[in-house]
């Protein structure tokens, strides 16, 4: 066979290479087509996801406030617990007409009149108690003897935060009410024993004292603080 007429290795898969590059050619701008429309589409549903887990934390957040069980807000909405339960984890949309429902059935009463007599109740104890937002330990309002400890003008307290004046035992209680549950109502009273905070303007004194959580006419969390022993 003359030498021009050989056969050289691999010579015949150069135009099959050549083909499979071409429809690989032809076939980008379908392929950049539906790249273009995937963000899209997954921005909707990042969207709808962000919706359900904000749904999800508010659902939680308001039942939890009102002491309502799941099961309860269940039968007042004529679904199942286990529709709620899903609703509060994220894993099932809540449609509109049920956020709407669940907002009126466990939004907070309107007006003040609730925390004013609430306020008066602690200014009139016999017990020393006060009374503090939980988040931000403003004081709202303290009885008598619980004034009585203070140096000073106790008004001058109110609307204050008292988180500067705790002991190192108030502190570190203060630090584990998340991991027992206090933020998310799963304890609502906690007995604390404290020592001395050597605080010549407000000061606390050795012994045991009880944080009640309880909900304020907005929505928002108050604790109250009585002195045990």
């Amino acid at each position: 066979m003359p030498r021009g007429d050989a056969k050289v290795p691999g010579a015949e898969s150069a135009p099959v290479a050549a083909a499979d590059e071409s429809r690989i050619i032809e076939s980008e701008p379908a392929s950049v087509a539906a790249a273009v429309e995937k963000p899209s589409r997954r921005g909707r549903a990042g969207k709808e996801a962000e919706q359900a887990v904000n749904d999800a934390a508010s659902l939680r957040r308001m039942r939890l406030l009102r002491g309502m069980k799941q099961a309860h807000l269940a039968e007042l909405l004529d679904v199942a617990q286990t529709t709620v339960s899903r609703w509060e984890r994220g894993l099932l949309p809540l449609p509109e007409p049920r956020r709407a429902a669940i907002e009126r059935l466990l939004a907070p009463p309107a007006g003040r009149a609730q925390d004013a007599a609430l306020k008066r109740l602690v200014e009139s104890s016999a017990g020393k108690v006060h009374l503090i937002c939980d988040r931000t330990h403003r004081l709202l309002a303290a009885s008598r003897p619980r004034q009585a400890e203070w140096k000073g003008d106790p008004s001058a307290f109110i609307g204050r935060s008292l988180l500067a004046y705790a002991s190192a035992e108030i502190l570190a209680a203060e630090a584990r009410l998340g991991e027992l549950g206090w933020h998310d109502g799963r304890l609502d009273s906690l007995a604390v024993d404290t020592g001395s905070n050597g605080h010549p303007l407000l000061p606390i004194r050795p012994g045991r004292m009880l944080w009640e959580r309880i909900v304020l006419a907005d929505g928002t969390a108050g604790r109250l603080v009585t002195t045990l022993a």
